[in-house]
């Protein structure tokens, strides 16, 4: 049995932050959702198995890259992440990502099979429509009073944040860069990816109805499975172990050819 020597989420490069785990046989590697940092993930590294190693990607204009600008179309920003995340694809790896995060996700997955890389064993794809939903609102136009209005609906940002004026609105900037860049992007037609997916939403999300979150078995002629949990749009932010938990054992079993709902 691996010993489990924790290590704290943390800066490597721009793009990478890692629990280090040298020992590691598997990674996982996660995409955080609009307007949020890499250290969404910082609880994850101790729910992890022993040879499970985290890694959460970093985007321009937040946290430690506050001053830097977001990007403003998905295509650029896989373009660069195919390159800046080569030195963690060297082992076995899953993608996680959460809402726009897992559009992100899923995008890089294609760019790697396209470019005949190595892809990701495993595509986790949590509170996101799939490609082509045409029933959830789109935020990105409203104005910054109705903007303001549906982030906090959504739930996900911390007490303290809402009450300091200042940091929520750097924040909403940001936000609102990001649902730009995720609610204007359209998949390009291209071959199904064989990568099973599992799907990831909450019963009481409006912005991943399930019908919508099913449509995600169209994206892959591999295993396709949906789970949903209690909550809202962020339904494990409170408590991440049991998602954590069937990551998990996903990630250590072998994939089974054929679709399950």
């Amino acid at each position: 049995m691996i010993p489990l020597e924790i290590q704290e989420l943390a800066p490597e490069s721009p793009y990478i932050w890692r629990a280090k785990r040298p020992r590691a046989t598997r990674r996982l590697i996660c995409f955080p959702h609009a307007g949020a940092g890499a250290a969404a993930y910082a609880d994850w590294a101790s729910l992890l198995p022993a040879d499970v190693e985290l890694v959460a990607v970093q985007l321009p204009g937040r946290q430690n890259r506050i001053a830097e600008d977001p990007f403003t179309e998905v295509g650029p920003l896989v373009n660069v992440l195919t390159h800046a995340l080569r030195p963690v694809l060297d082992l076995p790896f899953a993608f996680f990502g959460h809402s726009g995060g897992a559009t992100l996700a899923f995008e890089l997955a294609r760019a790697l099979r396209d470019r005949g890389g190595r892809g990701p064993d495993q595509l986790f794809l949590s509170a996101q429509p799939a490609p082509g939903a045409s029933a959830v609102r789109q935020l990105h136009a409203l104005s910054d009073e109705d903007f303001h209005a549906e982030i906090l609906a959504l739930g996900g940002v911390d007490e303290e944040l809402v009450e300091d004026e200042d940091a929520m609105e750097a924040m909403l900037w940001v936000l609102r860069a990001d649902f730009t860049l995720y609610e204007r992007h359209r998949l390009e037609p291209g071959t199904p990816l064989d990568t099973p997916i599992t799907a990831l939403c909450g019963d009481a999300d409006p912005r991943a109805p399930l019908p919508e979150v099913m449509r995600w078995r169209e994206q892959t002629t591999g295993a396709f499975s949906a789970e949903v949990y209690p909550g809202g749009h962020f339904y494990f932010i409170e408590d991440p172990a049991p998602v954590v938990s069937l990551i998990a054992g996903r990630m250590a079993a072998p994939a089974t050819a054929g679709r399950t709902a």
